[in-house]
């Protein structure tokens, strides 16, 4: 059967081959962390600890505000060093609480491994995904339980695990559907369970043929279960393209998942669900793909959150040379550091590092009107004239022209010839635009 896809896309260099055969080593504890209360969208965490505080390890340091947001864990035994501000790689200022560990990992006594999925009520799993401080560990970090508490008049019938993982070099996805994958399958399941939805799909890039095939075997015989391999293309993995793929459904213009039917969560996210059931644990670590040509032994590594991205480095070896760029995630979406302390948070799913090299490049020019952003765009829109009315300042015309339906994946600026950056324009229209709006109430 033909791989499942989308119009439009790109076939970037996927860079895959240094990590995809590499299984996951466990990084030791740090000896502090910094755990930011906005590790998710929506609202952050409130602070419960000051400093001076004992905390154990998996004991709740920030407490969720509002709907959408969920709490935050310590990730470490040890003394509360500090709460306060600190920056993250997307530039934006968070309050954080820095650990010292111990050494100790002592486990906060108050844990109860939930139990059985089966044996809890739909209401209880959207509860505990809350108190297990689950968020989209694809990157997006939206709140999980948020997607199981559809609007009214809405319903779930198919739950999609994003198992694409079709951003460049990263594989973290990869490895953690090989190496558990019956632990992805368990949190499907539960998940399905949170949601009333009949049927749970695990769509996979046919590049990761070994993941499909541990998968398959985890699924044997379950009826609501299927593997939907889909064509190697990025963005593959992105929402509204792998509900078209794997279901052939299409989320309208404005629109979200639930509006035909569907959720979509990460691999990571199910199984870091399924850990909780199991043991009690809430989400306080995370697989990290460290890769690039910059990078002296790439590898994947289980990480506890709030681990400086410096130690990761220090992991595989540190640099191979003098880097021309850090990247935090993906080279198609992750922003780049300008220093290594940031910490990894529940959505950083990779640290990659370019060369001098493979960063340098010539200077933006106008646009000559080649069309190829409009090629390859998956929504569908004009990116050449978005970026445009965006240097003009011309937000109604953007927003007219459709603006708010692009997902910032990069492809329009990966394929133009004169280097416009088209996607960081759009974006900051579109930040321009979400203020408008929330100022006119």
């Amino acid at each position: 059967m033909r791989p499942k896809t989308f119009r439009g896309g790109i076939h970037p260099q996927y860079g895959k081959e240094m990590t995809c055969h590499l299984g996951i080593e466990t990084l030791p504890a740090p000896e502090q962390v910094v755990l930011p209360m906005a590790q998710h969208a929506g609202a952050p965490a409130e602070p419960l600890v000051k400093a001076g505080d004992t905390v154990d390890l998996g004991q709740k340091i920030g407490e969720a505000k509002g709907f959408v947001s969920v709490p935050v864990h310590a990730s470490i035994s040890g003394k509360v060093l500090s709460v306060g501000p600190v920056s993250l790689p997307n530039g934006n200022v968070s309050v954080a609480v820095t650990i010292e560990n111990d050494g100790e990992d002592r486990v906060f006594p108050e844990l109860k491994a939930p139990g059985d999925y089966r044996q809890l009520t739909p209401e209880r799993l959207r509860e505990l995904m809350r108190e297990a401080g689950l968020a989209g560990m694809g990157g997006a970090s939206f709140p999980t339980h948020v997607k199981y508490n559809p609007p009214e008049g809405k319903r779930i019938d198919t739950v999609v695990l994003n198992g694409a993982e079709c951003e460049p070099f990263l594989t973290c996805d990869h490895r953690l559907m090989v190496e558990d994958a019956e632990k992805v399958v368990t949190g499907l399941k539960a998940l399905m369970r949170a949601g009333g939805a009949e049927k749970g799909i695990i769509a996979v890039e046919v590049n990761k043929a070994d993941a499909i095939k541990a998968l398959e075997k985890a699924i044997a015989g379950d009826p609501q279960l299927s593997v939907a391999p889909l064509a190697t293309k990025y963005p593959q993995g992105e929402e509204k393209m792998i509900i078209r793929a794997a279901l052939g459904r299409i989320v309208p213009s404005g629109g979200l998942p639930i509006d035909v039917g569907v959720v979509v969560n990460n691999v990571a996210t199910a199984a870091a669900f399924a850990d909780y059931l199991a043991t009690g644990m809430p989400l306080i670590s995370r697989v990290v793909t460290v890769t690039g040509r910059g990078v002296k032994q790439p590898k994947n590594l289980l990480v506890r959150l709030g681990t400086p991205i410096q130690k990761l480095l220090e992991a595989c070896g540190g640099f191979a040379e003098e880097p021309g760029k850090v990247i935090v995630g993906g080279p198609m979406t992750g922003p780049a550091v300008y220093h290594l302390d940031f910490p990894v948070v529940k959505g950083t799913s990779g640290i990659l590092v370019q060369s001098r090299a493979e960063v340098a490049g010539g200077e933006s020019m106008a646009c000559i009107r080649c069309g190829r952003c409009v090629k390859v765009c998956p929504y569908s829109l004009l990116p050449n004239f978005l970026a445009e009315f965006a240097e003009q300042g011309n937000l109604d015309q953007a927003e007219a022209y459709g603006i708010m339906d692009c997902r910032e994946c990069g492809c329009c600026t990966f394929v133009c010839p004169s280097r416009r950056p088209l996607m960081q324009l759009i974006r900051n229209a579109k930040g321009k635009i979400l203020a408008r709006r929330r100022k006119s109430g």
